[in-house]
């Protein structure tokens, strides 16, 4: 697996919401698999990507983090879309203290 820090349609630009965010470059669908968002080292260990480092939150968010693949014992998280995104749209999770 080749990393990139982001996928091919998002980018980071202002946010509507604080500061830095996720943006779409183009429109994305429903369940797409956004790239890599956190690397769980243990539980107490968690190394964020730079796509969870802009990922603000809303109460009404637009993606959600689903558990994926282990690497020995580490465990990978990775980012989907909840909905069809517009382009230019932010894109947001429910913040919940790390947990999947």
């Amino acid at each position: 697996m080749t990393y990139k820090p982001l996928n091919y349609n998002l980018t980071i630009g202002l946010s509507t919401i604080d500061g830095l965010g996720l943006i779409s470059t183009e429109a994305i669908p429903k369940d797409q698999n956004l790239g890599l968002f956190h690397y769980h080292l243990s539980e107490l260990e968690i190394l964020r990507t730079p796509l969870s480092g802009h990922c603000n939150h809303s109460d009404e968010p637009n993606c959600y983090k689903s558990k994926g693949s282990f690497h020995g014992s580490n465990q990978r998280v990775y980012l989907f879309t909840l909905r069809d995104i517009k382009e230019g749209e932010e894109l947001t999770i429910k913040y919940d203290m790390y947990k999947v």
